[in-house]
């Protein structure tokens, strides 16, 4: 499936008509990727930076209103693209994050987290807001219906996802397994693949606030 593409499956009632392919362009696999070691961060350093600062979805957690992932002016945004019947590679990336957050202390006060949906037909508005505010009292779960929004959102991104039904009636979904850190300006300042640890990225996370994100 492409570096860092995670192929899972579950069972569920209802499936989407049409869902983008997984063979999205994605820049991690491109070249325009470098290790982070070079700039003291643990995670993938893309350069340039790409700008998300366009992207806008509908918040569930805040009754549908319009949500930029752009962080606040001093802090970071943690972005992810995920779904809530994954079995475990979401669960542990989010739970993975708010370790880290903890660790942080008072500094985790400048980070907020973002959870894109790529299964919206299963994730409903409530299923979804439950599930962020689950990890993040203070989460917040992006979803649309619009499937060309999805498509621009996950490619701002560098993600890549596709669903599918198998022949047995099982839904099956891969998605980029990437969690990103978005700037005041709407950067990527640096993306986690899933498996990175718990104190490498609270590491990135204060390198960041050292250096004056």
């Amino acid at each position: 499936m492409g570096h860092g593409v995670i192929r899972e499956r579950g069972s569920a009632r209802h499936v989407p008509s049409r869902f983008a392919s997984a063979a999205l362009a994605l820049a991690l696999v491109s070249g325009a990727c470098g290790d982070g070691g070079a700039t003291g961060l643990a995670g993938i350093v893309r350069e340039p930076h790409p700008d998300v600062s366009t992207v806008a979805l509908p918040d569930e957690s805040l009754g549908g209103q319009p949500f930029s992932t752009v962080a606040r002016e001093g802090g970071l945004l943690m972005v992810y693209f995920g779904y809530t019947a994954c079995p475990d590679i979401c669960p542990t990336t989010l739970a993975d994050l708010r370790r880290a957050m903890q660790a942080l202390g008072g500094d985790a006060d400048r980070i907020e987290v973002a959870m894109i949906t790529v299964d919206p037909f299963r994730d409903t508005p409530e299923v979804l807001a439950s599930y962020v505010r689950a990890f993040f009292a203070d989460g917040h779960a992006l979803r649309t219906d619009d499937q060309a929004a999805l498509d621009l959102a996950a490619k701002a991104f560098g993600a890549a996802y596709e669903v599918t039904m198998t022949a047995d009636g099982e839904i099956e979904v891969a998605h980029t397994a990437l969690l990103s850190a978005v700037d005041s300006s709407g950067r990527i300042l640096v993306q986690w693949p899933f498996g990175m640890t718990v104190e490498d990225m609270q590491n990135d996370i204060e390198f960041l606030f050292d250096r004056g994100v």
